[in-house]
């Protein structure tokens, strides 16, 4: 089958790269990336491992409130606040 792409500049200058890195047709390597991607596209989503965090105790809170920065900082530093 003949079509026409427009392919986008940086598109476009990846294919030439790769065409005379591996010594294909302009026609063989556009083949090969549609494949690939077609592929790639109509598989089914792999599932991913579950992550999960293990839960720390940090202590007691040091600080009144967290909405007051001054205080916040001011305890960070060592500081007598108020």
């Amino acid at each position: 089958m003949r079509t026409t792409l427009s392919l986008d500049d940086d598109v476009a200058a990846e294919i030439e790269r790769l065409r005379r890195e591996r010594q294909l047709s302009y026609k063989e390597l556009v083949n090969e990336a549609l494949r690939l991607g077609l592929r790639q596209v109509t598989a089914p989503p792999r599932r991913r491992a579950r992550f999960q965090t293990a839960a720390v105790d940090l202590g007691a809170v040091r600080v009144g409130s967290l909405d007051d920065v001054a205080e916040a900082l001011a305890l960070a530093e060592g500081e007598p606040f108020r």
